[in-house]
């Protein structure tokens, strides 16, 4: 009998050592304490009374494994939910909610769900729901919007007209798109019958085709990506 519950208290024990940072808890303080009882009640010959605190022991050794495991997600969560929250304020500062907003809305969601599960003491799910906000984010960066306005330039230095202009880069990437920007803008052409008659200094619209967020007018000295890419 004395060799069993040596044995399981050698294991309570052993287990405690998990909890070492989390002593301050009110399950592992009375586990400590009955397993103290029991060790007296053993060396005392109180074999009834050993057998009883350690089952105490071990209940409240296991209440304390839980609380800790409970703390353990609680914090991970937390630090999570708060890198996320950096993470988005960070990405609006950058406009994200207009260059990347399928990733920011998926972040933003994401985030709202984290907190709702934390509320409710749910942490496995807030931390997942934290680390998928944060995921969302991960190809997030600062560019610089595709222009929405160009104006137009002599054709001596730059050759415009619709069909060059819909070709470059920061407009459609695509000469065969030309048609788009003509639908956008034959209203303010002397006669809008003609596309060919686009004249200098006209400020044109570059409607968007895809649901790409264009913004301000081109300007020649900034760096825009390309289009559709």
């Amino acid at each position: 009998m004395k060799k069993i519950i040596s044995v399981l208290l050698t294991a309570l024990l052993a287990a405690s050592v998990f909890a070492v940072s989390y002593k301050n808890n009110t399950f592992q303080k009375l586990a400590d304490e009955y397993t103290k009882k029991a060790e007296i009640a053993l060396d005392a010959g109180q074999y009834d009374d050993a057998v009883e605190y350690s089952k105490k022991a071990e209940e409240n050794a296991a209440l304390s494994e839980a609380y800790i495991r409970m703390m353990m997600a609680r914090g991970e969560a937390e630090n999570n939910i708060k890198l996320a929250k950096n993470q988005i304020a960070w990405a609006e500062k950058i406009d994200a909610p207009n260059t990347f907003p399928m990733a920011y809305t998926s972040a933003k969601d994401n985030l709202e769900k984290a907190e709702t599960s934390f509320d409710d003491e749910d942490f496995e799910n807030a931390n997942a729901y934290a680390k998928a906000s944060l995921a969302a984010l991960d190809g997030i960066r600062e560019v610089t919007p595709l222009p929405e306005f160009y104006i137009v330039k002599p054709w001596a230095e730059t050759k415009d007209c619709y069909w060059n202009i819909s070709g470059r880069p920061y407009v459609y990437n695509n000469p065969l798109l030309w048609e788009n920007l003509y639908q956008a803008n034959k209203n303010n052409m002397p006669k809008p019958e003609d596309p060919n008659l686009i004249h200098p200094g006209m400020k044109m619209k570059i409607p968007s085709l895809t649901g790409e967020y264009r913004k301000g007018t081109y300007d020649p000295k900034k760096e825009y990506e390309t289009y559709g890419k």
